[in-house]
């Protein structure tokens, strides 16, 4: 069985049930103990992924269903980091809104510990289990403050349309599972490389199998759930859900399409050529008209999927994969960086809101400059990487993904990358409008102001927008952290 492969899953459930037992004995209303004791749970599932890192063999464990290798333990790091720095962020917001419980915190954990089944997943069922025990704790979340109609509302939503996806998926792996007769991922990868299942049934599955893990990443056309729940949901949850869950989708794509279906390349490749494209004019186009903060930021959520898309398309060209590497390494590096930044500009928000003032509306940030100027710089920080502009993590992102499309010397690569810089032209409009209204536009009356009850995260938030500008400057370190993990991946 190699019990010790996986570890890191086995210590983050013991201590989510520990958490959950401990906190019926906190009585301080502030949860002092239940947080701490959560952030040092994650603190040492961050370490153990970490030590596993240069891992030169990928290990096999629980009869082959779950794989231990570098891409599965980069993944599941960056996550848990995202996580603890989400709960730092969201301490005072949830405090003041009545929501600092104990099943706070552990249902962060519990969705956190379905990110770090998916992303080691070698099995199908294996992937399902981490994708629904994610999911689950993800709608409980949503529908956590239990006094606003708004919030319960978004949970309704996005456990139906959820429920929905993962029928899409789990119909998909089925078809696979009877083209293929097998649920492990490399025995599908062996079956379909020697061209022993039926073409038709694979293709078929794989239509339902993309849709599923288009609905995950909130790539357009299956947005639909993602406007409405970053906008409804309580900002702290916002987070979790815009933060974690990305890389786990990164991770089950990869799972299932490159190490189980690298065969089935040309088909999917083009499927995901059509979610970039509608991913990106329709995440652009309807950000521009959005005054709500957090819908505004959905959208810009939808049009970034649809970028990294377009590095996914990349790696595979006239049936050889030369390009591979490069293609999948570039949209890894590209999902981190906009993991760091969405956790910076959410973070933000949750700090200049306050009891009674969501600071959910674009004009609340209207003067900042004037109240705060160093919160003004590190949100403008956080604008400009999304918008791509240099020096900031998000133009090197954009670059290794556009350099991935064009050195595969394609024609159809080309056009995407020439057509991803104009969308990206119009999507700085909404980001650079956000700058404006912070330096330019007068503040009234209820304009944000930095909370009283934040200031001791702010050191976290300095240290956030120091982390998007030093990526800009000097990527290579994690860049070549990603190559790596996808090269090991790609090896096995």
């Amino acid at each position: 069985m190699n019990w010790a492969a996986v570890t890191p899953e086995i210590v983050l459930l013991t201590m989510a049930c520990v958490i959950a037992l401990v906190d019926l004995f906190v009585t301080d209303e502030q949860r002092g103990p239940t947080f701490w004791l959560t952030q040092a749970s994650l603190a040492a599932v961050a370490l153990l992924h970490l030590a596993r890192l240069d891992g030169a063999e990928s290990v096999y464990a629980m009869q082959g269903m779950v794989v231990s290798d570098p891409l599965g333990h980069l993944l599941a790091f960056f996550a848990t980091v995202a996580v603890m720095i989400s709960i730092a962020y969201a301490r005072p917001y949830i405090g003041a809104r009545e929501m600092l419980k104990g099943e706070f915190f552990t249902l962060s954990l519990f969705s956190l510990l379905g990110v770090c089944v998916m992303v080691s997943a070698n099995n199908f069922l294996v992937v399902y289990l981490g994708l629904e025990l994610m999911s689950l704790s993800l709608y409980a979340l949503v529908a956590l403050r239990r006094d606003h109609g708004t919030s319960t509302e978004a949970a309704m939503k996005y456990f139906v349309l959820g429920a929905l996806a993962s029928g899409f998926l789990l119909y998909g792996l089925s078809m696979m599972y009877g083209a293929t007769g097998s649920l492990d991922i490399p025995r599908v990868f062996e079956v379909i490389g020697k061209g022993q299942a039926n073409q038709s049934v694979l293709v078929f599955g794989l239509v339902f199998v993309v849709a599923g893990l288009a609905f995950k990443f909130g790539a357009a056309p299956f947005h639909m759930w993602v406007p409405d729940v970053y906008h409804g949901a309580p900002t702290a949850v916002t987070l979790l859900i815009a933060g974690a869950p990305k890389l786990a989708a990164f991770g089950m794509t990869m799972r299932l399409l490159v190490e189980g279906m690298l065969g089935l390349a040309t088909d999917w490749q083009q499927m995901l050529s059509v979610l970039a494209i509608l991913s990106l004019l329709i995440g652009n186009l309807a950000a521009i008209a959005q005054t709500n903060l957090k819908r505004m930021l959905a959208y810009s959520a939808i049009a970034q999927i649809g970028f990294m898309l377009l590095a996914l398309t990349a790696g595979v060209v006239s049936g050889n994969t030369l390009s591979a590497g490069n293609a999948y390494s570039s949209a890894l590096f590209y999902m981190v960086v906009y993991v760091l930044t969405t956790l910076g500009t959410f973070g933000l928000i949750m700090l200049l809101a306050r009891q009674g003032f969501e600071c959910d509306e674009i004009s609340d940030l209207a003067g900042l400059n004037q109240r705060s100027p160093w919160m003004a710089g590190v949100m403008a920080v956080f604008m400009f990487s999304l918008a791509g502009i240099p020096p900031t993590a998000g133009f090197y992102a954009k670059l290794a993904v556009l350099q991935a499309l064009i050195t595969t010397n394609q024609p159809h690569h080309l056009w995407l990358a020439v057509f991803a810089v104009l969308v990206s032209l119009i999507g700085a409009f909404y980001y650079l409008r956000v700058v404006k209204v912070m330096y330019f536009d007068e503040p009234t009356a209820d304009a944000a102001a930095p909370s009283e009850e934040g200031r001791g995260v702010n050191a976290l938030l300095a240290a956030n927008g120091g982390a998007v500008l030093l990526l800009g400057i000097l990527p290579g370190g994690l860049m070549t952290l990603c190559s790596m993990a996808i090269l090991r991946a790609l090896a096995t």
